[in-house]
């Protein structure tokens, strides 16, 4: 637990580093700002008070003080709320950085991984940590972080300004300053835990809602949808529950930190006034404090706890934005395999390649993918099959570049580490179990493969998977929308639309994963069909636990569980 605390911290001191500049310039403001206050407290006590002599001695006041006074307090209202502005606008523009920068490693910590980004939750849940986790800590970085200077600073300044006219009255201030940050301790402890459990229900709640939302035709099919939505609401429930605990932590902590910031002016206030009536027991028939330094103190003793109060309700943000960063931490520390390879890839064709005793290692040394040795020339497609848990997938992943492995594995003779990742990956096209379609139209779905493809383009591989007469007969063509997962089209269809996106790649090198699971065997066989047509002239490798469809290949590797697994 301490070491996961110790790493938020670190991360959150990381997301700081960069923004230097702009939190250096919202501080500034805001001391210039109050400056500022204490020269209009000062100036609006004088002019009370010289209106009090005056009115007591019968005397009119003097205009050409009271013009210059009412000038500087223009000035003053008219900056404080510039300089406020200035806060605002540095603070937020670092916020939006930061959090950009932040998003964008969750992001690439995502692509890096690639399809084994599915160890680490669903896809709802990622895109949760991915955009509301990562706007949990706008509070923290645009407010609270500036706040933790100014609540020292700011009451300084006061409280020297304070003890110039009263060293009492500062006394009091400054005795009364620790109550409000040890109950905002104490209440903010248990408002971290309750952000930390308002952020996993969230999570969890996305992530199944969107599961609900992909299997809604099967659900409809099975008549299952009042399941589903007793589940929505028990979920939504809970959510609603648990909103409330967090804002009643506010609330509380909220309306403990005004009533003693109100108890304290209260005493300094008692203490002044009783002063100028002369009944202080001490100081019986004595004025300690004249009229214009009590009413100054007045003035400045709301402000001077302000920045307490502020940093109290910003407490808040600091425990929501360490709950947002114990979730993002698994995206941003994954272990995530960056080979040096920068060898230039010379590949024309189809590649070769040639595996010896290739396995690849789990967490804690265990074993995803045994030994094995393959050899493939250019050109030539086989299937690979074996029982669960036996590292297929891994496999793939593998000759994706996205899992490290032990062994040697060549491209055209040529170490696969060595090779430049990037420029491989672009020579290869895999499809994963489940087609990768958005919720798009049929041409967006297709560019994610060539964002510049031509239309004429798009035709041409909907063509050549047999989608093209379809289309042509819907009126709005490329443009039709589907639904999440390809909703719209059937199960066959979509494992043509996914191969029309692989045919715009065009690349040699194939590595498809169960293409033909879940489809009926009619279906199944038609779609085995057109990867044979369509994977003429590639290397392809073929995962799939039947046979049904792909009689056409002629070349086996089956795939053993490793050791450990099967233990």
């Amino acid at each position: 637990m301490a070491d996961i605390d110790s790493r938020v911290a670190t991360e959150l001191r990381g997301l700081l580093a960069g923004q230097r500049p702009l939190l250096r310039m919202a501080l500034l403001a805001a001391l210039a700002a109050a400056g500022l206050f204490i020269l209009q407290s000062w100036w609006l006590a004088g002019l009370f008070s010289d209106a009090l002599r005056a009115w007591q001695a019968g005397e009119p006041l003097q205009p050409r003080p009271i013009a210059g006074i009412l000038l500087g307090l223009a000035l003053c209202l008219l900056l404080r709320p510039l300089l406020q502005y200035l806060r605002e606008i540095c603070s937020d523009r670092a916020s939006q950085r930061a959090r950009a920068g932040l998003r964008g490693r969750v992001l690439d910590s995502l692509a890096q991984l690639g399809p084994s980004r599915r160890r680490l939750g669903a896809d709802g849940q990622l895109a949760s940590r991915a955009l509301e986790q990562v706007d949990a800590l706008d509070g923290y970085l645009a407010r609270y972080q500036v706040q933790t200077r100014l609540v020292l600073m700011v009451p300084l300044m006061l409280l020297v300004a304070t003890a110039w006219h009263s060293w009492l009255a500062a006394a009091l201030l400054l005795l009364t300053a620790p109550l409000v940050p040890l109950f905002m301790v104490l209440l903010g402890r248990a408002a971290a835990t309750a952000s930390q459990r308002q952020l996993n229900t969230l999570g969890r709640m996305s992530g199944r809602f969107l599961d609900l939302l992909r299997g809604l035709p099967t659900l409809r099919h099975l008549q299952a949808l009042e399941l589903a939505e007793q589940a929505v609401d028990g979920a939504a429930e809970e959510y609603r529950q648990r909103t409330m605990q967090v804002l009643r932590m506010a609330f509380l902590s909220t309306a403990v930190l005004e009533f003693f910031a109100a108890l304290a002016i209260a005493l300094v206030a008692v203490y002044l006034g009783l002063g100028l009536l002369g009944l202080l027991p001490w100081a019986r028939g004595e004025i300690p404090v004249p009229y214009q330094g009590a009413l100054f103190i007045l003035l400045l003793a709301p402000e001077f706890y302000a920045p307490l109060r502020q940093l109290g309700n910003d407490y808040h943000a600091r425990a929501e934005a360490q709950g947002a960063m114990k979730e993002l931490l698994p995206l941003l520390q994954c272990e995530v395999w960056h080979h040096t390879g920068s060898r230039p890839l010379l590949l024309e064709g189809a590649p070769a390649l040639e595996l010896q005793q290739v396995s690849a290692a789990g967490g804690q040394g265990r074993l995803r993918l045994a030994p094995l040795d393959l050899n493939l020339a250019p050109g030539q497609r086989v299937l690979i099959q074996g029982p669960s848990g036996s590292g297929k997938s891994t496999l793939l992943e593998l000759l994706l570049g996205f899992v490290p492995y032990q062994g040697s594995l060549k491209v055209n003779g040529r170490e696969l580490a060595e090779l430049e990742r990037s420029a491989w990956q672009a020579r290869v096209g895999y499809l994963a179990q489940q087609p990768q379609l958005l919720a798009a139209s049929v041409a967006d779905n297709l560019r994610l493969a060539v964002p510049g493809a031509t239309d004429r383009q798009l035709w041409g591989v909907l063509g050549e998977v047999g989608l093209a007469p379809l289309l042509r007969r819907l009126p709005l063509g490329l443009e039709t929308p589907l639904g999440e997962r390809g909703l719209g089209l059937s199960g066959g269809q979509q494992s043509r639309l996914a191969l029309a996106r692989l045919l715009l790649r065009d690349t040699p090198l194939w590595l498809l994963d169960e293409p033909l699971a879940h489809l009926d065997p009619d279906t199944a066989e038609q779609i085995g069909v057109l990867i044979d047509r369509l994977s003429q002239g590639r290397t392809l490798l073929l995962v799939s636990h039947e046979r049904t469809g792909l009689d056409w290949l002629t070349q086996v590797l089956e795939v053993a569980r490793p050791v450990e697994a099967a233990a």
